[in-house]
């Protein structure tokens, strides 16, 4: 099997931050990554999921400043369970604000492919994307 990265890929970004979604959907689609739908929030990133299939995703689940937080996982378990439009295995990268042990647990659990603690910089995400060409590359 090829080991080139697949091109013209459908990517999902959950993040609120439009700053951020807009930034790298426009480098990712001027590098030649392929394309970045952008979901500002659960609830749209779970219609798109429905809607479309998607070759990866990178999905941001915070706690802020709330020690009692509990990370919704729910749009993990949705694609790992085979309830979206995708394989239910392809590649997905977590966005956190701090990896706790039971979190690191419960991502493993759900075969998350890559966490990325934020503060971090847009170029972590597109690599993020690019990996994911490489794992369509592969099946």
């Amino acid at each position: 099997m090829s080991e080139a990265p697949v091109r013209n890929l459908n990517m999902l970004l959950v993040e609120e931050q439009t700053l951020l979604r807009k930034t790298v959907s426009l480098t990712a689609r001027s590098l030649g990554l392929g394309t970045v739908h952008e979901a500002a929030s659960m609830q749209a990133a779970e219609r798109m999921l429905r809607e479309r299939a998607f070759h990866g995703a990178v999905i941001s689940i915070d706690c802020g400043a709330d020690e009692n937080c509990h990370y919704n996982l729910a749009l993990l378990d949705k694609v790992r369970n085979g309830l979206s439009a995708s394989a239910a295995s392809i590649p997905i990268a977590v966005m956190v604000d701090q990896a706790t042990a039971d979190l690191m647990r419960e991502l493993r659990e759900r075969h998350v492919n890559r966490v990325i603690l934020k503060p971090f910089r847009a170029k972590i995400l597109l690599e993020a994307f690019e990996s994911f060409g490489t794992v369509a590359a592969q099946r």
